[in-house]
């Protein structure tokens, strides 16, 4: 397990650097200079090329690359010139909230796909097995976008159903705030949930009908074990083990889901602060956030398949 385990962390570092210097490059290549970003188009060439000297954005390409690392190597994720902040305290800033906002959805749709998905195993082709597969299928097929307009409409802007607000108006992005006002979480982290119980509840379903035609299940029958005993003994965790593959697979998904739910809900997160990044050029933060998303895939794979060693004692890491 321990050799596995360094011999993982050691490919996601290769990864990682590997992501680093294509999106380094990419941003290098596609973007501007520097200086006249900062700047302004507005500034002299001379006063132009002053800033990206004293800044290094003149040095050779490996060069500049070489620093970034050394700047990653110290926890130095780089200097916002636009915000005039470092990036480092604005993820710290705004993480918090980003995961509050993930892991909530997260959270609770696991905890109605898991039944739902079951249920429909054991009421497999009956009336509300089709209306459940149907409405999956839906949620599944519509964009997180479209789901949170829809909520937008019918729960903010929508009448008697104005319950909820549609934005964020406050400039506040400390914790204490969001859970003060819980209201303003209710819709962005139910347009994370719908999408994410449509995919839980069809690989639930599915992985519960393969269990159920096990042999261990139809035994646990035969020797006159109820129903819900035989859920719960047998069914139940064995038909868990793809959902915890899936979730590791799923945790840079809710950071991209976050990219669209706090841009659509002027929720300051992560992925608000990416799409104000985006319409800025402000490239420090652009970088940070896929090498975060980079971080987030390879560390959800290895916890996905640690716990699949726990979750099953038959699977053994190699």
């Amino acid at each position: 397990m321990t050799a596995y385990i360094v011999r993982r962390l050691f490919i996601a570092l290769v990864v990682v650097l590997g992501i680093s210097l294509l999106t380094f490059a990419m941003l290098h290549i596609i973007g501007g200079s520097p200086g006249t970003i900062v700047l302004g188009t507005k500034a002299n060439k001379a006063t132009v090329a002053a800033w990206n000297k004293e800044h290094g954005f003149d040095n050779p390409f490996f060069v500049q690359y070489g620093s970034y690392l050394w700047q990653l190597l110290h926890g130095n994720l780089g200097q916002s010139y636009k915000l005039n902040q470092s990036v480092d305290s604005l993820f710290i800033a705004f993480a918090p909230r980003s995961a509050l906002l993930s892991g909530s959805s997260l959270v609770i749709a696991l905890l109605i796909a898991i039944p739902m998905g079951i249920f429909q195993a054991l009421k497999r082709n009956s009336l509300a097995d089709n209306v459940l597969a149907g409405g999956a299928f839906v949620g599944y097929a519509m964009p997180v976008f479209l789901t949170g307009l829809l909520l937008i409409q019918f729960f903010a802007l929508g009448q008697p159903f104005s319950w909820f607000p549609a934005v964020d108006n406050t400039t506040e992005t400390g914790m204490a705030y969001v859970l003060s006002h819980p209201n303003q979480l209710v819709l962005p982290v139910a347009a994370l949930t719908v999408t994410t119980v449509a995919l839980f509840s069809r690989y639930m379903r599915s992985s519960a009908l393969d269990v159920l035609a096990q042999d261990y299940i139809k035994v646990a029958r035969a020797k006159g074990l109820s129903d819900r005993l035989v859920m719960v003994r047998h069914l139940l965790r064995n038909a868990c083990l793809p959902i915890i593959t899936l979730i590791g697979l799923l945790i840079p998904a809710l950071l991209a889901g976050n990219l669209i739910v706090e841009s659509l809900f002027n929720f300051p997160g992560l992925g608000y602060m990416f799409y104000q990044a985006l319409g800025n050029e402000d490239y420090q933060i652009l970088l940070a956030y896929t090498l975060f998303g980079a971080l987030l895939t390879v560390i959800g794979n290895l916890i996905a398949d640690v716990a699949l060693t726990v979750a099953d004692p038959r699977i053994r890491l190699a």
